[in-house]
């Protein structure tokens, strides 16, 4: 192959957001039905938040890397380890790695680890609003799951927080399966199939796409 002809092979990767959104919508559909009380306990929870919530949305971030799209990147990415690391901390809670450490827990660490998520989620936020409105949605109501997470961590109004970031958690479940279909469907036909919602166009011009 002459170097002319290997320069115009363009490798072609899919849109990786279809699955990203789906370990996202399946994380978050089981952890909140936890949360809300239709299920007890959290053995059954851990390995889908391993599988769908972590490694699924770790494998669309390495996708979206490819296509030079950092919000997507660093969005899948970022929210595929906090799954990680939340599934660790039930497994230690669970007594997994032994006694001594499920002993030393201080839920107030998770809390400062619920705080940087919440200010980094609001940052996205403002970005989401220069993708389609799906999307800024979903990350609206991950700010209020953060928001309810940290208080709750804290111990402030723990019921009333407790239960808002269950309800945004299982709101982000069903927005993020629309967002799965939309973002499947909608390159599977070539049209608009499932709307998502233009881009705000406050920060960003898009007269021009």
């Amino acid at each position: 192959m002459t170097t002319q002809s290997k320069q115009s092979v363009q490798i072609i990767t899919a849109d990786p957001s279809g699955i990203g959104l789906f370990g996202l919508a399946i994380v978050t559909l089981v952890a909140s039905s936890q949360k809300l009380g239709l299920t007890t306990g959290l053995s059954f929870v851990i390995p889908w938040a391993i599988f769908l919530g972590a490694l699924a949305q770790i494998f669309a971030a390495i996708q979206d890397a490819k296509h030079n799209n950092t919000f997507g990147m660093t969005a899948f990415a970022a929210y595929g380890f906090f799954w990680l690391a939340v599934a660790t901390s039930w497994l230690m809670k669970l007594g997994a790695f032994g006694p001594l450490l499920s002993a030393d827990i201080d839920g107030k660490q998770l809390g400062f680890a619920f705080l940087g998520y919440l200010i980094f989620t609001l940052f996205m936020t403002i970005g989401a609003m220069e993708t389609n409105k799906v999307l800024f949605i979903i990350f609206v109501l991950i700010d209020f799951l953060f928001l309810g997470l940290t208080l709750d961590a804290f111990g402030v109004a723990p019921h009333v927080f407790h239960t808002i970031a269950a309800y945004a958690e299982m709101g982000i479940a069903i927005v993020s399966l629309y967002g799965c279909g939309a973002s499947v469907l909608n390159v599977h036909f070539g049209r608009r199939f499932l709307p998502i919602g233009a881009p705000f166009g406050i920060f960003k011009d898009h007269t021009d796409k």
